[in-house]
């Protein structure tokens, strides 16, 4: 039985603490972070070394977005525009640039071990999206940004790599930064559902989605989407998503209360698996003792994504990368 968590860990390499933690827990997953990289060897020996902690072939996730957003970075892997510009860049070639975009960082990542990418974020931009998160975004019509994000999660998969589509239901109308203040938008529903929740109901049949801190007032006006029950079922029943649902992380100041008080709340407001990514060891222990083995619909779900999981034919990441440079050059 796993815990119904996805945990980040402390440095490079995994300490014995973290080890003997890891093993007793048994969290779902894992997810890594710029302090845990330092070259492609040690990578591939450090998801090694996370999976034979828990025993079993552990999703191991990352944020690979590209652009500002990258963990692995140059020497050793290739730097990309941010996402808003390589969408611009490329025009109507976008959901195909995007693609060979990320069937690239699907190969990288599974040449070190990594099978998940938070990725794609089909976030709508508005006027007011907070510059943490305008040049990750794919645009301001939710048909564009839905058929550019389907085309990167379908480059995930071909690439052997579990996407996480993010940040739901839709967080491109906040105009403060989660990471330090609660964002909250006053919109009504009847413009949210087909604007800013609309990617996200036309791709309801991914495998992992990521829920977002913001409170929407003209819905449930005391909690964030993440501790609340009510915008968990409107993610389930209005916008149709049957996937793993992974909470964003429980250390974001948009979050109030302990942070056994938080992994409580999200996982009686509906969210399956608990995302906690500073790697420290007794916020962890407090987490994983919130958090609960992972048990009915979540653990069908958590089955279910594990299930869309490949063996990818092996490629030459060379030639990928020079078939994009040669779509660029043709733009």
């Amino acid at each position: 039985m796993n815990n119904a968590t996805i945990f980040g860990l402390s440095g490079p390499r995994i300490t014995p603490d973290e080890a003997a933690f890891f093993a007793q827990t048994r969290p779902w997953g894992f997810i890594l972070f710029a302090r845990n990289i330092e070259t492609p060897d040690q990578l591939r020996a450090l998801t090694g070394e996370l999976r034979d902690a828990v025993g079993y072939n552990a999703p191991i996730f990352i944020d690979q977005e590209g652009g500002r957003v990258a963990r692995m970075t140059a020497p050793h892997w290739r730097e990309w525009l941010p996402a808003l510009d390589e969408v611009v860049r490329a025009g109507d070639r976008a959901p195909e640039v995007m693609a060979q975009r990320y069937r690239i960082i699907a190969a990288e990542l599974r040449a070190v071990g990594i099978n998940g990418n938070c990725a794609p974020c089909a976030d709508l931009m508005r006027p007011n999206t907070h510059p943490v998160l305008k040049n990750r975004t794919y645009g301001t019509d939710p048909v564009t940004v839905a058929r550019i994000a389907r085309a990167v999660s379908d480059a995930h998969l071909a690439g052997g790599v579990l996407p996480v589509i993010k940040h739901m239901p839709g967080l491109g109308h906040a105009d403060l930064d989660s990471h330090v203040d609660l964002p909250r938008t006053d919109l009504a529903r009847a413009d949210l559902m087909p604007h800013d929740f609309g990617p996200f109901r036309m791709l309801n049949d991914l495998p992992l989605g990521m829920s977002t801190h913001v409170v929407y007032s003209d819905i449930d006006a005391d909690q964030p989407a993440t501790t609340s029950h009510t915008m968990i079922s409107l993610i389930r029943n209005d916008i149709g998503f049957d996937g793993l649902l992974m909470s964003d992380d429980l250390n974001m100041e948009a979050l109030s209360g302990t942070i056994d008080e938080r992994a409580r709340r999200a996982r009686a407001a509906g969210i399956d698996i608990i995302l906690h990514c500073n790697g420290d060891l007794e916020q962890m222990k407090a987490v994983a003792s919130a958090s609960c083995d992972l048990t009915g619909d979540a653990k069908r779900r958590a089955d279910n994504a594990l299930a869309t999981r490949i063996d990818p034919e092996p490629v030459d990441i060379s030639e990928l990368c020079a078939t994009f440079d040669e779509m660029i050059s043709e733009l």
